[in-house]
């Protein structure tokens, strides 16, 4: 059973949010604004928040950029249906994923299932033979401990953005088709309209920088995916 925390000043939205969580076997908190969400993260460290945006006193922003400052829990962000700019800020600010509102419970908790289960892999990863090294070029990745290095210098990547790359790094050099990424790192099938994949392969790149030539690491290929360049030896 997993403990998530709802932060929304909605209160009828988080009692059923509540009731419907409680009965999938979740185990479930409410707070009501930024401030006290900070402090139960901090007591309590649950194993997913359910985030607003508007909330009184720190916006939601300001509670996930505060939250990554120190931990990497999972966060799902509430937008207001339309604010794509929302999502794209959240996104950016390490959100693993976005629902606009109004939503469904049973979306919700779709949602949510297919983060905590990215979560649990990558816990379970060095213990089912994953405990490996993955090296192209400058770069290095450790899947037991889960670390990124560039030119021997420590890269810190979110969740979604270390199980992006490792794809890419794992097919380093061939096109790896959207749908695919997003099925395998989202958990969910890529929308024509959903940009959370681009936000967090745009992330992705800005953390990493380029090539020693100055090329581009990951590419568009536009219709089709993205793909890891493997660098001229």
């Amino acid at each position: 059973m997993a403990n998530v925390l709802i932060v929304d000043d909605d209160v009828e939205l988080c009692e059923l949010v509540t009731e419907y969580l409680t009965q999938e076997g979740y185990i479930v908190e409410c707070v009501y604004d930024g401030v006290r969400a900070l402090e139960h993260v901090a007591a309590a460290t649950p194993d997913l928040v359910v985030l607003d945006v508007m909330l009184p006193g720190l916006n939601g922003f300001e509670v996930l950029r505060r939250i990554r400052d120190r931990s990497e829990i999972p966060v799902i962000m509430l937008t207001a249906r339309g604010e794509e700019v929302d999502r794209v800020v959240g996104l950016e600010l390490g959100a693993d994923d976005y629902l606009p509102k109004p939503f469904s419970p049973r979306e919700l908790t779709a949602r949510m299932g297919a983060v905590l289960r990215r979560v649990e892999h990558a816990r379970l990863a060095p213990k089912i033979g994953r405990a490996e090294s993955l090296v192209v070029g400058d770069l290095r990745l450790d899947l037991g401990a889960r670390t990124v290095k560039v030119n021997d210098n420590e890269v810190r990547l979110t969740g979604i953005e270390f199980g992006l790359l490792e794809q890419l790094v794992r097919n380093a050099g061939t096109v790896v088709d959207r749908g695919d990424l997003s099925r395998e790192v989202l958990g969910r099938r890529a929308s024509t309209f959903d940009r959370s994949l681009d936000v967090h392969l745009s992330n992705l790149r800005k953390k990493l920088g380029p090539l020693a030539d100055g090329a581009e690491r990951i590419k568009t290929v536009r219709g089709v995916g993205y793909i890891y360049v493997r660098a001229a030896e």
